[in-house]
This record gives structure tokens, sequence and C-alpha cells, in this order.
């Protein structure tokens, strides 16, 4: 027997002990009201999505063609409407989620207004952005399981039992719209205890999964900005403690951490690490830093020196304090940042790259599955990539490479609309189209994001509308552009008023007070129009 049917079948029974007090209780109501609200916190939230992300890996582990993916969101209402297009058009949320991106919470969520990507935000407006998301999804769900619970009442009134039971093995077997969440804590907002305390804020909205990144916290960057400055393996590991701590203080004992390393790009670190023995993890971490060798002579007034295999040696420290690791080395601390990472408590890992690079990517994980076999990224589908230069660029050096004519094509200047139609570009294209499969078969990228996608498509719309609108089109832009479109597509938001909750609250005012209910949906409402 299905959760509805025991629910009803509960609540009858309540009925019926309560006697006449409880008469206008209908128990499929009751049933109806709490499928539609399956998750009561974020906490359950967070238990459900940690044990898809789990099985989600295994899976992943066995057959990497199966990796994830999931869009980046800065308001539950494009959180819903994602979710709402995926089961619309792939019947299945399986394998696709959702990132919660700092960037985005520091440009749209702050009151300080748009920020940039600096950790300059309210820590909270991280939480409650999680929160938000889920409220949003939990309403996807009760306002689809609505337009079921209507459907079945229709098909019952028709006296067709063939198409109840249709819709009432469709309730019965629903699948929610709630999916994890891989949510960017920064570097934490803090020292460890504020990172635990936002990790907690964060599981219980519901994250399932943080992720967090060795950058220092108070010159946090932008992993795609210049300025990047990394901090000693020790306090970056004690911060991936902190977040498993939160975990499992809250009883989320398999919550997911994502440990990323800003390496690749960052060139300087605050802080020289403490070392106790030569080839321990500190002595690693400043064995990369560019020194000169000295004597004492050569020491100036506040010289900071390093002691090495009895050779003293100068840091070059800059004028802001930092010091500067030696160039060519971004890799090679990558690769260390992971391997400790893994094996001190993270789960998953997330290179910050330069360039979408396939095998820039393996080159790496290549190496740090010598040491965990298993090791699987999360890679930033960024756009902050030129992803049509670089891919164009990479075509015409492996044509170059090839031995093959180039002399149509100028290498600077492939971005250009005369290079579309190519054999270059169209290659190119077919290469952006696979590199998620590639990245995933071949350099062990679990999941696919993009941080900022719906920041950019809401320009993009709001600069096509607002052209026409404030130009000679008028209301014609709005209508060919978009509720034209939406008819079209079959855009569920074409009826706003469903999409807000008003049919759902007409349904319960009719649970409440049956046929003296007021409700909102009769013969007047415009939106039946769009029937």
């Amino acid at each position: 027997m299905s959760a509805y049917q025991n629910d009803i079948k509960a609540v009858a029974a309540l009925k019926e002990k309560f006697g006449s007090s409880w008469s206008a209780i209908n128990p499929e109501s009751v049933a109806r009201m709490r499928a539609q609200n399956r998750f009561k916190t974020g906490l359950e939230i967070a238990q459900y999505t940690a044990d898809i992300m789990r099985k989600d890996m295994e899976e992943y582990d066995a057959d990497s063609s199966v990796y994830t993916q999931s869009l980046g969101c800065w308001h539950g209402f494009i959180g819903q409407q994602k979710l709402i297009s995926i089961k619309k058009h792939l019947k299945t949320t399986n394998k696709r989620y959702l990132y919660l991106s700092g960037w985005m919470v520091a440009a749209l969520r702050s009151d300080f207004g748009p920020l940039p990507d600096q950790s300059m935000h309210e820590k909270t407006a991280v939480s409650d952005l999680i929160e938000e998301l889920y409220t949003f999804l939990r309403q996807a769900d009760s306002r689809e399981l609505d337009l079921l619970f209507t459907a079945l009442d229709a098909a019952r009134a028709a006296g067709d039992q063939a198409k109840a039971a249709e819709i009432q093995n469709q309730i019965d077997n629903y699948e929610t719209h709630i999916v994890p969440i891989i949510a960017d804590i920064d570097a934490g907002f803090g020292n460890p205890e504020a990172t635990y305390l936002l990790a907690k804020r964060m599981i219980e909205a519901g994250a399932c999964c943080i992720q967090i990144e060795n950058q220092v916290s108070d010159e946090k960057q932008c992993g795609h900005q210049d300025g990047k400055v990394t901090v000693p393996h020790a306090d970056f590991l004690a911060k991936i403690a902190a977040v498993r701590y939160a975990f499992l203080e809250l009883g989320i004992d398999n919550g997911v951490i994502v440990a990323r390393t800003d390496s690749l790009g960052a060139g300087l670190t605050k802080q020289i690490a403490v070392t106790n023995e030569p080839g321990d993890l500190g002595d690693l971490y400043n064995s990369f830093l560019d020194c000169e060798e000295v004597s004492a002579a050569d020491l100036g007034n506040g010289d900071v020196v390093i002691n090495r295999g009895g050779k003293l040696l100068r840091p070059k420290r800059l004028p802001s304090n930092l010091f500067q690791f030696r160039a060519g080395t971004g890799e090679d601390r990558c690769v260390l940042d992971c391997i400790t990472s893994l094996q001190n408590g993270a789960d998953l890992l997330w290179i910050e790259t330069e360039k979408p690079h396939v095998g820039q990517i393996k080159a790496m994980v290549d190496r740090i599955r010598e040491v965990i076999p298993n090791a699987k990224l999360v890679y930033n589908n960024s756009p902050s990539f030129n992803w049509t230069l670089n891919f164009r660029q990479q075509v015409f050096d492996a044509m170059v490479a090839e031995g093959k004519d180039v002399s149509a094509y100028d290498r600077a200047k492939l971005m250009s609309v005369e290079y579309d139609e190519t054999e270059l570009a169209q290659v190119a294209d077919e290469k952006i189209r696979t590199f998620q499969r590639d990245g995933s078969a071949h350099a062990g990228i679990f999941h696919h994001l993009i941080t900022l996608p719906t920041y950019h498509t809401a320009a993009l719309s709001t600069d096509n509308l607002a052209k026409g609108y404030f130009a000679d089109q008028g209301m014609l832009a709005y209508v060919k552009g978009v509720q034209r479109q939406e008819l079209r597509q079959g855009i569920a938001c074409v009826k706003h008023q469903n999409m807000a909750g008003s049919d759902i609250g007409d349904n319960h005012k009719e649970y409440f007070a049956g046929e003296a209910a007021l409700k909102a949906s009769g013969k007047d409402n415009t939106m039946n129009q769009f029937h």
C-alpha cells in the first residue's frame, strides 16, 4: 500500500477515534496535504539528498558515463523553474542537481548591492538562499501534485476508472523536485569556528554538499581573477574538519565535502607554513616559495628566512606583505592540495583552471589517482571562459600539429563571426558539445556545473525584451518574444497565478470551508484564457 493510501487509512482511524468533532475532516484531503509536504525540515532534505549524491558517486565509480550536472542559481524561482523544466523534458531528475554560487550571492543577494566575489557579502545570505531554493522546490511538488489531485477528482466524477487508476499510480510513485544542492561556502568566512557555524546553518537549511576553497578568507578572490592567496595545508584541513564536524553533529553522517584548490592560478601566500621536520606537509608547502639563498650578513631589517638543509633562504616578500610562489609550480601544488584534502576528510575535488581543456585536467587527475585511485572532480564549466575562442584555438593548434593547412584562419581572430560556418568552427563546437562527456570519461569529472548561467540568461532575455518594448514594438515585443513562446513551448509559468499557488489555495479553502469557500479560479479568472 502506498504512503498516500496509508495516510488515508490512518486519518480515517483518527477521525473515528475523535468522533463527531472531526466530522469536517476528509482523510483524503489530509493525505493530499501530507503528500504535498513530504519534507518537514532542512535536515530531512539534507539526509535525502546526501543519500542520492553518495549513490551517484558509487555509480560513477562503476561507470564514468553516468556523470552528474547542475546549473547555478541565485533565486528560489530560478531553481524551481530549472527542475520543472528537467521533469518536463527529461522526465526524471536523476543525476541533475543545483549549484549555489557564492559569486551570484555576492553579485545579486547582498544588502550592500552588487559585490565582487570576495566574501564581502553577508555570510547568512548563503544559508538563506539554500532555504529559499528548497522552499520553491517544495512548492513545485505541491503544485504538480495539486494538478494530479484535480485530474483525479475529474476522472472520478466522469466515472473513468482507468484514467483514475492511471493518475493514482502517478501520485503513488511521484518523483520530487528536491535534488542535491552543491553549496559554496567560499573560504569559510573566517576561522574554522566560523566555518563550522556557517556550515551548520547551511546543512540545517538543506545542504548535503558543501564546497570550500583553499584561499585566505580575508583575501578571497574569484577563482578566475588575479591576486589569489592560498593558505598552508594545515589551515585548510582544519576547515574541512570543521565542516565534517558540522555534518556529524547534525546527524548527516554521509554529507559530502568538495575541496577546491585555487593553486593553479594562485601565486601568493600570506603565511609560511609551520614545519617540524623535512618532508612534512608544511615543508612541502614552503618548498614552492620563491626564495634566494642568503647569509646572515645579507639580512635586512624585518627579513624572514627559512632554514632548509643548513641553508638560509629568504622568501621574496611583496609590498603587500605576501610571499610569492615560484612560477610554474601551480600544477604540482594543485596535485598536493588534492591528495592531502582527500586523505583528510574531503570527498570530491574542485580544481579551478584558467581554460576548459580535458588534457590539462586529465594530467593532474592522473597524478592524483596514482595515490587516490577513485579521486573524482567537480568541475566549473565557467562563463568566465570564452568557450568559442578557447576551443577554436585548441582545434587550430591541433591542425597545426597535424600539418594541416591553416592559412585560411587568423588564430588571434578566431572568435569572429566570419569563421562560424567553417570546418574548424564546426569541429570546435562538437568538442564543446562533448566536453562534459569527454571530461568525465578521461579526466575523472563526476559533476559538471555552470556557476553563473542565469545571471547571463536574465541579462540576455531582458535586453531582447527591453530593446523592442521601449522602441517601436511596444506590447508586441512581449507578446511575440515571451508570451507566445510560453504558450507554444508549454511553459507552465504562462499561467502565473497557478505557478504562484492560487489553485493550491483554492483547494485548501474547499477543504476548510466546503461549498462556502470563496475561490479565485472561477469563470472570471483571466487565467482561463490559457487553457
